[in-house]
């Protein structure tokens, strides 16, 4: 547990895999980790979404962490434990997130408001996820570090290279990159692409 956090604050990008199948998945995670990004979440709304996360997980070096994403139901936090899954995401205070704290596994819990993100830490997140970090910007990140300092808040949906090095000024702990980062390489679009626009993002974060 203590290392994702510690990965997550040294590595500061977290990628999100949507894509149209295992496959096509997988071979996004090739091209990221081949780029330098190693920390990645599947979500699960990928058709077989747990099934990449167990050909991934086997593939891969214990460095690369791989988790799930949109974990919703319990029933999804038992699956992607049982395929290998080194830590949850969700996009809320799921009945996902609590399972996920019964079974042990590092949680990033989606919240937005105070309220929610103390919820969230208080069941047990490892880090609250802000989102969507867009709809209020770097600045919300700077307004919620006066009354807590030491919560670990990552920005999710609509990061992109832009606001990238913004978020981590701001006191995020790390950035997670869906749709700017993946674009269309989950749906069969140009993996070399998706290695430049990783190759961005990494030196947004030197930036930073």
């Amino acid at each position: 547990m203590v290392e994702l956090h510690e990965e997550l604050s040294r590595r500061k990008v977290l990628a999100i895999i949507r894509a149209d199948g295992p496959d096509r998945a997988l071979e996004c995670i090739r091209t990221l980790v081949t780029a330098g990004i190693t920390i990645l979440e599947v979500s699960l709304t990928t058709p077989g979404g747990a099934e990449a996360i167990a050909k991934a997980r086997s593939e891969f070096d214990p460095s690369v962490l791989i988790g799930a994403g949109t974990v919703i139901t319990a029933a999804q936090a038992d699956e992607v434990a049982a395929a290998g899954a080194g830590f949850i995401v969700t996009p809320a205070i799921t009945r996902g997130a609590h399972r996920s704290i019964d079974l042990g596994l590092p949680l990033l819990c989606g919240a937005l408001t105070p309220t929610e993100i103390i919820t969230a830490l208080d069941l047990g997140a490892l880090a609250a996820k802000v989102f969507p970090a867009k709809l209020h910007g770097p600045g919300y990140f700077r307004e919620l570090r006066a009354p807590l300092p030491d919560a670990p808040l990552i920005a999710v949906g609509g990061v992109d290279a832009t606001t990238t090095p913004q978020y981590l000024q701001a006191g995020a702990l790390a950035v997670g990159l869906g749709s700017p980062l993946l674009g269309d390489a989950g749906t069969g679009g140009s993996q070399s692409e998706l290695a430049t626009r990783a190759a961005t993002f990494l030196q947004a974060v030197v930036d930073a």
